[in-house]
């Protein structure tokens, strides 16, 4: 399983929470990647968190505006299962693995994600 995030900079505590937690997902044999939200400004993305299920259906995460899980939806229709490939399929390409990144201070306190990697991330 492949599991792409889009993280908005500086990290928000709930960030440092899912970061702290991500080695249980890779040790269950996920692959996980960390794309910085300022590197996918020119990916057509939905509108929602999204599972793609099978290439045959995409389960929609919802939440209301103070951030409570609403009814996830589903759809099967090709042009939408087809967006949210090619758009999981081009953050994957962009981000980096979780294991080559840091959730590190800046001298302003803030944190952010950063790339072990040399070259920039993104664009």
């Amino acid at each position: 399983m492949r599991r792409a995030r889009i993280v908005s900079e500086p990290v928000s505590e709930y960030i440092r929470y899912e970061y702290a937690g991500t080695p249980v997902n890779l040790g269950a044999g996920e692959q996980v990647r960390r794309l910085p939200r300022s590197a996918a400004s020119d990916i057509a993305l939905p509108g929602n968190d999204f599972w793609s299920i099978d290439d045959q259906a995409v389960r929609f995460n919802l939440f209301t505006g103070d951030g409570v899980a609403a009814e996830p939806r589903f759809s099967r229709d090709p042009a939408v299962v087809e967006l949210c490939a090619s758009a999981f399929e081009e953050v994957w390409r962009r981000a980096v693995p979780h294991e080559e990144t840091d959730v590190v201070s800046r001298a302003s306190g803030q944190e952010h994600t950063h790339s072990r990697r040399r070259e920039p991330l993104g664009l």
